[in-house]
């Protein structure tokens, strides 16, 4: 018995496009909607203050996809000049339970998590929303905006924000560059949220957070995923909300026990019935949205499965033996 073992640099030589995960996310939420999706909470262990360990298992029997992913979150890497996200995924024969591939999965993380917000923001977000605000500028700042752009085509402008001015203004030359968009560097996350149709808090996820996004700072009708969890967002935003959702009511609920998430009320629903139609999106055009983005293993068993299959296709990666 052999594996398909896929590198990181493999994994990104495959170039799935954007709309194809974002196409593979929302199918896998259809069918977590229907009921169709085998997804235990994640659990983790937690070595440093604000780090993590998760395991992550899904099974998505109608796209054929059952794995695992093993992934870390260290905030204290970025000092290091290492990456906060780092990884591998395993899938599995659905039919015999033997591994099938083993595959880096900080490509796969950064892409389903810009998709899954992309999903969330088809639905709960203005449909001619035509300006973003990014705080926090690294690697999930610029998936987001890249899965946005994709949704939302008409999209002109990205206000960003970042800690480090530097990161803020290389992701400015980017957005300008890869998007085609008026590209505004922010002093501050006030100014970065001003007139905003749709805003994305991308930074450490805390435990113990010190947030600073106030309701105040936030125009009629805006949508926020908080990708964060609730570090950036007070939560007198979360209290505003008319529509608040999450990828997952087990997994927020799970981790409200384990200590986040403890000023903020109960989601109105899942994306899962919300993408299924089982539950209403935005209703008018004045409501405040947000959409918790937890990450969830079945956005990673969609999208790892196609790597697999193109992987396969295209004769990449390396075969060990088990």
């Amino acid at each position: 018995m052999d594996i398909l073992y896929l590198s990181r640099s493999t994994v990104e030589s495959l170039a799935m496009p954007m709309a194809r995960v974002i196409t593979a996310v929302e199918e896998a939420f259809v069918e977590k909607g229907h009921g169709r999706v085998e997804m235990p909470p994640k659990p983790g262990i937690h070595p440093l203050p604000d780090a993590f360990i998760h395991a992550m298992p899904a099974y998505l029997p109608r796209m054929g996809a059952a794995g695992v992913k093993w992934v870390s979150g260290f905030p204290q890497n970025m000092p290091k000049k290492l990456p906060y996200i780092s990884g591998l995924l395993i899938l599995n024969d659905p039919q015999t339970g033997f591994p099938i591939a083993v595959m880096d999965c900080t490509w796969i993380t950064a892409k389903r998590t810009g998709a899954a917000t992309a999903v969330a923001a088809k639905y709960l977000a203005r449909s001619n929303s035509t300006c973003v605000a990014i705080l926090g500028c690294g690697v999930q700042g610029r998936s987001n905006l890249e899965a946005i752009k994709v949704v939302f085509p008409q999209l002109s402008r990205v206000q960003a924000y970042d800690l480090n001015t530097s990161a803020a203004r290389e992701f400015c030359a980017e957005a300008g560059k890869l998007w085609r968009l008026e590209a505004v560097l922010c002093a501050n996350p006030q100014e970065a949220c001003h007139h905003a149709d749709m805003i994305v808090t991308a930074g450490p996820i805390l435990k113990n957070p010190s947030p600073v996004l106030e309701k105040a700072w936030l125009g009629k009708g805006a949508f926020i995923s908080p990708v964060d969890f609730d570090s950036y967002l007070k939560p007198e935003v979360f209290t505003a909300a008319a529509k608040l959702f999450t990828d997952d009511l087990a997994q927020q609920e799970y981790y409200k026990k384990i200590g986040y998430f403890q000023s903020v009320r109960r989601p109105d629903g899942d994306l899962g019935e919300l993408v299924a139609g089982k539950k209403p999106g935005r209703q008018n055009e004045s409501e405040l949205t947000i959409g918790v983005n937890l990450g969830l293993a079945l956005e990673d068993m969609a999208v790892a499965i196609l790597l697999y299959r193109a992987a396969r296709e295209k004769g990449l990666g390396q075969w060990l033996p088990l």
